[in-house]
């Protein structure tokens, strides 16, 4: 209980070790307003705002190329909310998209939009002109809206992953129609009491400037920025003394050498220099020699950094275009004619962008890419424009 509107020790460390005593603690949403710091420091908080900056930065290029729009998603906000508290947070029927953490984490989100936007954004992924609000969401939109999110998250657990430095998957979004006066929503609501609500500005062309909001179990929360802040293994480790102090070691290592981050030469050859197969007969590259150019020491510890970034590789086939009910049309057997010839070159790209050429082979059982032709430096440039 409360003692002139303040929470008492017991009660804060319930809510700060997100164990099962915070279900029996009563205050209202106001109280919860006003003792947010209590709940989730600002350091947590800005953290948590920071994941969702960086995972939906880039689940917003995906959007984008998806409804063929300009997608802006923008940093985010954080703040707690009671349970009890949802129907006037939410006073209207929305679409809920769920999303579980399958590795990585274990925890659920549950992604909150407006009717209206995503009646736009199904119109838009069925090959509309976005004008589609105010419609009955039927399944074949309710299922363009898990398809949208589907990739979105995607993108973001990729994001993640790379933040976190381990692997992070999701299963695929299952979506609904979430009325908070129904006691049938309840079921997929994340079950605490306090939740901590990730509210995003989302813009979509001059379509959509609205709200998607995030709502995830403050215990679940607490954990991803733990994660950020303290490092995967020192959470793993923590009944172990003397693994936790090589962590701490290890932590404080990492923090004095952040600003002369190098590439180890060695390890880099290592790992790409193996071949996968010891089997497989492939001839030795032959390169054409370059001027050697001399970098200042600077520079060449801020090319180091660069180095060891993943890129995302894709060797293109063709491309076409078909309408929907081609699509369904589909089935096994079905032939799809590509827009390119017999013969030519498929296209070679990084991080969907053209950068090179190449014919396919076959090394053993498995395809590959030889390299005919490399795009130009000016080309190149003149992509990223």
């Amino acid at each position: 209980m409360m003692s002139d509107g303040m929470l008492s020790q017991d009660e804060i460390d319930a809510l700060l070790t997100g164990n099962d005593d915070q279900q029996d603690i009563d205050f209202d949403n106001e109280d919860v307003e006003q003792n947010i710091s209590q709940i989730m420091s600002d350091l947590e908080r800005d953290a948590l705002g920071e994941i969702g900056n960086i995972s939906f930065g880039s689940s917003a290029t995906t959007l984008s190329k998806l409804l063929n729009q300009k997608v802006d998603i923008t940093t985010p906000t954080v703040s707690v909310i009671k349970r009890d508290n949802l129907e006037e947070e939410f006073p209207h029927p929305h679409v809920g998209v769920e999303v579980k953490y399958t590795e990585g984490f274990e925890g659920i989100n549950l992604f909150v939009l407006k009717t209206n936007d995503a009646a736009i954004i199904a119109d838009l992924m069925l090959g509309g002109n976005g004008e589609a609000a105010n419609i009955e969401l039927t399944d074949i939109h309710m299922s363009a809206v898990q398809e949208a999110m589907n990739q979105m998250m995607g993108t973001a657990a990729t994001s993640m992953s790379t933040v976190f430095s381990k692997r992070i998957d999701i299963s695929p979004p299952s979506t609904m129609m979430l009325d908070v006066k129904d006691e049938a929503s309840d079921a997929y609501i994340p079950d605490a009491d306090i939740l901590v609500k990730v509210s995003f500005q989302l813009k979509i062309g001059s379509l959509i400037d609205s709200n998607i909001m995030q709502l995830l179990p403050t215990s679940f929360a607490k954990d991803m920025v733990d994660s950020l802040l303290n490092g995967e293994s020192n959470s793993e480790n923590s009944g172990n003394d003397q693994e936790a102090l090589d962590q701490d070691l290890s932590l404080s290592e990492q923090s004095e050498s952040i600003g002369t981050m190098r590439t180890d030469k060695e390890q880099v050859q290592q790992t790409i220099g193996q071949p996968t197969r010891q089997d497989t007969t492939v001839q030795t590259a032959k390169f054409s020699e370059f001027e050697e150019v001399k970098l200042p020491q600077v520079e060449k510890q801020n090319l180091n950094m660069l180095l060891d970034i993943p890129l995302q590789v894709t060797v293109e086939l063709g491309r076409t275009k078909r309408a929907v009910k081609d699509i369904l049309e589909f089935s096994s057997g079905s032939i799809i004619e590509l827009d390119k010839l017999a013969g030519e070159p498929v296209d070679i790209l990084v991080n969907n962008k053209l950068i090179a050429e190449g014919e396919v082979v076959v090394i053993d059982e498995n395809f590959g890419v030889r390299v005919t032709d490399i795009v130009s430096q000016s080309a190149r440039l003149k992509k990223l424009k």
